[in-house]
């Protein structure tokens, strides 16, 4: 089942997406890093698009959102449907890449929120990263954010042979941490992030940002315009705080 949408097409953002209650006890809450705590999906995006323009190609969102974060092409499945010539991709993805580094010497800035509700559960619950970057590119993004302390478990790329939005992630998150997954939650922007934690069987809140709100999300356990909206859809045990 599709959420629900507004006369613009995009994602209404409601309580609820397919017709399931909160979990009973939330033992831990499983986040994405890119596009979930730190904007790094419009930064990659840019930088991708000013690497498709050097070949004459116009990467719009509306290819990229689909394509991406929905389908999981890469990079270089979509210059090739765009119709770039083969023989310059690897280099071009490589500059690309390069340059992606070096944006992230500027620390990106948080999605709104995070800090916030970051602030609410820590102590509360167990907390962990679930990102298909590697670890290097990881503690770039967050050079300036002094988040990654608040993690009882980071998982990336480098930890997985199996990329979003295949299972393993969620799955290697969850054996780290030692819950079960049905007493779990995961965050995630995307269709693919989305699809990761299902395959799991992790509830997932969806809080698109603005390449992926024109996208559906179904089976989601909820669609939520921020961060803070995570709240709602976590129940503390007595011994901990309640949500606000």
């Amino acid at each position: 089942m599709k959420p629900p949408r507004t006369s613009s097409g995009a994602p209404a953002f409601t309580d609820l997406v397919c017709p399931r209650s909160s979990i009973e006890t939330t033992e831990a809450v499983l986040f994405d890093n890119d596009g979930v705590l730190v904007d790094t999906e419009t930064l990659f995006f840019e930088t991708t698009r000013s690497a498709f323009r050097g070949l004459g190609l116009d990467l719009t969102p509306e290819t990229w959102g689909p394509r991406y974060l929905a389908e999981g092409k890469s990079s270089h499945e979509i210059l090739v449907s765009l119709g770039a010539d083969p023989k310059g991709i690897d280099a071009v993805l490589a500059q690309r890449n390069h340059q992606y580094r070096r944006n992230l010497q500027q620390p990106p800035p948080l999605r709104p929120q995070v800090r916030e509700t970051l602030g609410r559960l820590r102590g509360s619950v167990k907390l962990a990263i679930v990102t298909g970057c590697s670890r290097e590119l990881l503690e770039l993004a967050h050079a300036g954010s002094n988040l990654l302390g608040c993690f009882d478990a980071i998982i990336t790329s480098d930890d997985c042979s199996e990329a979003k939005p295949h299972p393993e992630p969620y799955l290697t998150a969850i054996r780290k941490l030692g819950v079960d997954a049905g007493h779990s939650i995961a965050v995630e922007d995307s269709p693919r992030g989305l699809a990761s934690a299902s395959a799991a069987g992790i509830p997932c809140v969806v809080v698109p940002t603005e390449l992926t709100c024109m996208l559906g999300f179904p089976g989601a356990l909820a669609i939520e315009k921020d961060l803070s909206g995570l709240m709602r859809h976590i129940q503390l045990g007595a011994a901990n705080i309640a949500p606000r």
